[in-house]
């Protein structure tokens, strides 16, 4: 529906805000649709309600009442806890702007309680079903299955790098897809990636992820075109790959195992950092390879792996 256009101009200098702290495109993307999904809501609410001072075509007239029928339809529709928080989160920025920048007295946002997130754990590979999935002894398979055809083989290789280095360096898709070939220092083994709030960190990885990426480098040129740039990865069509892709990779390869639960991008960055936890690794030096801000988003991977053990014990103690 059409919006009043005092709204859509309000909405549309929330943007340019947004857009001029650094926020990053996708938070932005999220933000200005959860604003515009609010304010069509309020478009077909009866008025005057409690907390509302107008007909609803201004930002001055939004009250809690609103607010929170809002929420509460979100709720009927099934909308997850984490959605719904990053709605509110959405909705909060968006009054705080008003306030400092449109006049609004009062943000009615501000009393709004974020629900707490499920606490479900990430779903992860076994060990055996990961090197099932990006393993070394898979590359040769996918590549002469393709026969001849130039891109078909071009494409198996870059497959097989994706989802060796999604794995080897546990890194967001985001990150995946924003590599660009200077950021490989292939003496070392490591890539720089820039990571949430553009912070920068270095990450290892493995000889197989090594000579998968190897591989596709030398076949690159196949796919390139006047807009590639220096992007690591590329789609058939020249451009950098973008995580839908990506996905598309994870999910296509991960279906050939059908006792392995079906997994993304980040699930494979759960897999290998449970993986690396059962390993012996620290949880500090696992935060810091993740690229987490705080401790307590890596220690879901504790209760991750006594799961694991949890269900090794039922499965194999006589007396479980």
């Amino acid at each position: 529906m059409t919006l009043p256009p005092s709204i859509v101009e309000v909405v549309a200098g929330y943007a340019d805000h947004l857009r001029s702290r650094d926020v990053s495109v996708h938070t932005c993307r999220a933000y200005i649709a959860d604003v515009t999904d609010f304010f069509e809501h309020a478009a077909h609410m009866p008025a005057p309600r409690t907390g509302r001072v107008g007909d609803g075509s201004s930002v001055h007239d939004i009250g809690l009442d609103d607010l929170r029928s809002w929420l509460i339809t979100l709720d009927d529709a099934g909308a997850a806890k984490s959605t719904v928080a990053r709605k509110i989160a959405a909705v909060k920025s968006f009054f705080a702007y008003c306030v400092n920048n449109q006049g609004v007295k009062n943000n009615p946002a501000a009393r709004l309680r974020t629900p707490k997130k499920d606490a479900r754990l990430p779903t992860v590979l076994k060990p055996q079903q990961a090197a099932d999935l990006v393993g070394a002894d898979r590359q040769g398979d996918r590549t002469a299955d393709e026969g001849t055809d130039p891109i078909a083989v071009a494409k198996s290789a870059r497959d097989a790098a994706v989802l060796e280095m999604l794995y080897a360096t546990a890194v967001r898709v985001s990150e995946l897809t924003g590599l660009n070939r200077s950021d490989v220092d292939h003496q070392r083994s490591m890539i720089t990636v820039l990571g949430k709030g553009d912070k920068e960190r270095r990450v290892p990885f493995g000889k197989p992820a090594q000579s998968a990426l190897q591989h596709w480098l030398g076949l690159r040129e196949t796919f390139v075109s006047a807009g590639s740039g220096d992007a690591l990865f590329l789609g058939v069509r020249g451009g950098r790959i973008g995580a839908r892709q990506v996905r598309e990779i994870v999910h296509r390869y991960g279906s050939d195992d059908p006792g392995a639960p079906d997994i993304g991008p980040h699930g494979l960055r759960h897999s290998a950092a449970t993986h690396m936890l059962d390993g012996g690794a620290d949880l500090r030096q696992i935060q810091e390879l993740l690229g987490h801000s705080t401790m307590s988003s890596t220690q879901i991977y504790t209760h991750v792996s006594m799961q694991r053990l949890q269900e090794t014990y039922r499965q194999a103690h006589p007396r479980a």
